[in-house]
């Protein structure tokens, strides 16, 4: 990324992101990637990770991306967020790797892929920005 298109990134280390237990490894506007804990406050009644922590990792892990990669020309929100639950899992570290497929003038398409400690596919999404410039 361009030094002059620099965005300052808010505090990543409060808020939902804690909550969730989220561990930034990788963040710039090509790559993210995050880790995080299966633990059962993250556990829907059946005792396996919620769907919706899925959706929020995916979610942020395009969100910081693309927010990166559009850099101090506006802002990003999400639009849409399709995530599909391949494999159940009950406990363990998960890691999620978003890139970008498309990043054009008005929108971007990211994905992010949630893999296992063995490197097993759990689950994947798709994230679509759109870029929002200022008036």
């Amino acid at each position: 990324m361009e030094e002059e298109n620099a965005v300052e990134m808010p505090d990543l280390t409060g808020g939902f992101v804690a909550l969730l237990g989220l561990k930034l490894d990788e963040v710039d506007g090509n790559r993210v990637v995050i880790r995080w804990q299966v633990r059962p406050e993250l556990h829907q009644p059946f005792g396996i990770q919620h769907g919706g922590v899925y959706c929020s990792v995916v979610e942020t892990a395009a969100s910081i991306g693309g927010s990166l990669w559009l850099g101090d020309r506006g802002r990003v929100v999400g639009v849409s967020n399709q995530t599909d639950f391949l494999r159940a899992v009950h406990d363990g570290e998960l890691s999620a790797v978003g890139t970008p497929v498309h990043r054009g003038r008005s929108q971007q398409l990211w994905q992010v892929e949630i893999t296992d400690a063995d490197d097993r596919l759990v689950a994947r999404g798709q994230v679509r920005l759109q870029n929002l410039y200022p008036a």
